[in-house]
């Protein structure tokens, strides 16, 4: 939301608490779609494909494609060394690395 908000502005307290609560609400959307297609398929471990599938499910599937790409691309570091890892993370501009 920082990003979203010029220097100088600020954000009330109520606003970041509504907007928490539609994160996890939509987590909890998102989630329970790919649980009950793990359940149909006897599944007991819910992956990134799963999670993935259900948002194109449920009317996100402009996401669908990137998060394919995304995933792929997290998934190739994740088994790399280190070393490796922290320049990849460079390549993607990512913070959370």
């Amino acid at each position: 939301m920082r990003r979203a908000v010029p220097d100088n502005g600020k954000i009330a307290k109520d606003a970041k608490e509504s907007v928490q609560e539609c994160v996890s609400e939509f987590i909890s959307f998102v989630t329970s779609e790919a649980s009950d297609k793990c359940m149909k398929e006897k599944r007991k471990t819910i992956s990134g494909e799963d999670l993935i599938w259900s948002l194109g499910t449920l009317g996100f599937e402009e996401y669908v494609e990137a998060l394919k790409h995304y995933l792929k691309l997290y998934r190739e570091v994740s088994i790399k060394p280190p070393s490796v890892f922290s320049q990849s993370c460079l390549l993607l501009h990512s913070k959370v690395c």
